[in-house]
Formats: structure tokens, sequence, C-alpha cells
């Protein structure tokens, strides 16, 4: 049983590792749009705004938190502290507890020669994963419909989404009402790493919380991510000495 937690507003599960299977056959069982979302300490502070991103966080069946940030503001805040996820882990655990039980998978997003890759290397790792379709991110308006009616008529249990997605975790929660039962989980980098055209963050450095050093490294103009989260900092301090209980 996972525990819903409140940081400065926005909510975050509590879900070890080891129930998260109990939660996703959970998530697979109940019909209708299902969502997980991995929350970055960014997307936190998108979240408390107004908009379409805060109601898909909202409504989110599973908010897995993947900041050290958002570990060390909940401790602040003296809460129950969540699990802190490197959602490429995730991503692969996710898709073993799907192999485990002879679940399906449908992969949107990236470019054609890494969604390709991507797939192969899939089906050669988690053989008893059915994959019952894909298409490529980047795509025109006009091909939507299709997209859309693919996932639909394919019931898979999961889609996974990654770059060439525009709107992101906001993809699926636009479009609930337009699917039948599957999980939607956006990961950006899910299929550059599954095709290895993006190298992973070193296991090491995420743990240390340092991953966001590795972005900057990537684009430098990321340095002014200092401000967010100073201002994070400070919303913090405002909600443990004004807020407490909410």
């Amino acid at each position: 049983m996972i525990e819903r937690i409140s940081v400065i507003g926005v909510p975050v599960d509590i879900c070890r590792p080891e129930d998260l299977e109990t939660e996703v056959q959970e998530m697979l069982a109940k019909p209708g749009t299902k969502q997980i979302i991995f929350l970055s300490v960014w997307n936190l502070l998108k979240a408390r705004r107004k908009g379409d991103f805060a109601e898909t966080v909202k409504n989110a069946d599973l908010i897995l938190p993947v900041s050290k940030s958002i570990i060390k503001g909940a401790r602040f805040l003296k809460k129950n502290v969540p699990s802190r996820y490197n959602p490429f882990d995730a991503v692969i655990q996710i898709l073993s507890i799907l192999e485990d039980h002879y679940k399906s998978l449908f992969m949107l997003g990236s470019n054609k020669k890494t969604l390709q890759k991507a797939e192969r290397n899939i089906r050669e790792t988690y053989r008893n994963l059915h994959i019952v379709g894909r298409y490529v991110g980047y795509y025109p308006k006009s091909m939507e419909n299709d997209i859309v009616q693919a996932i639909f008529k394919s019931q898979a249990s999961l889609v996974l989404v990654s770059d060439g997605i525009k709107e992101k975790d906001c993809w699926a929660y636009r479009r609930r009402n337009r699917f039948s039962s599957s999980i939607f989980l956006y990961y950006k980098d899910a299929f550059g790493i599954f095709s290895e055209r993006v190298k992973r963050v070193n296991p090491k450095t995420f743990e240390k919380g340092k991953e966001v050093w590795v972005e900057i490294g990537h684009n430098p103009f990321k340095i002014f991510l200092i401000f967010p989260y100073m201002w994070y900092k400070i919303i913090l301090l405002w909600y443990r000495l004004f807020k407490k209980g909410k």
C-alpha cells in the first residue's frame, strides 16, 4: 500500500521498490488510462502552478520522486520520506514485472533508427514481453488519430513514451478518454539508452544527487537552474515555518 504525501503542495508517493510490483499489478487491474510520473524537483516546482501539468501530476496513479532534493525536502518538512528512483532503473524494473506476467508494451517516441534498435534490444532482453506496436516521435499532427487508435486497439499493458513527444507527461493525460486500459510512462531518454545512443548517468553520480552537473555539461545554460533551486529552498522554509501539517 503506497502513501501519498505533499511536498510544498505537490503530491509525491511513498512506494518502496519491493512494493512496486504489487502497485503495477493493481494498476493493470484497473480500467481506463493510468499514468506513472517521474517527478524531478524542477517538475515539482512546475506542478505548483495551475495548468495541464499540475492536473496531470495531481491525477497520476503513481508519482515517483527522482530528485534527491525532493527526498531532502520531505525530510525537512518532517514528512514520511519517500524512496527515490533512478528513472532508467525503474523502467527496467517495470518491464521485468510486465515480462514476468506476460504483459505487453507499446513504444512511442524517438526517431525511426533509434526506435528500431531499442525495440530489438528490448525484445532480446525481455523475451516474454509482447511488443504490440510502435510509432516514432516528431510525427505530423495529421498522424495523431492513427497513433491514438493504434494504442487503443493494442490494449497495451504499458505505453512507454520517450523523446520526440512534445507534450511529454501531458500527452497521455490530455487524451486519457481515448484509451482503454493502458499505463502510460514518459521518460525522455528511455529509447536513447535502450538503443545505446544515449549514455546512462553513472549510478554513483545519481546516488549522490549530482546528475544535474551532467546536464550542465551537455547544456551550460542549465547553470541557471540554481535560481529555481534556491526558490525551492525558500518555499520549503516557508512551509516549515508557517504551513505545518500541509
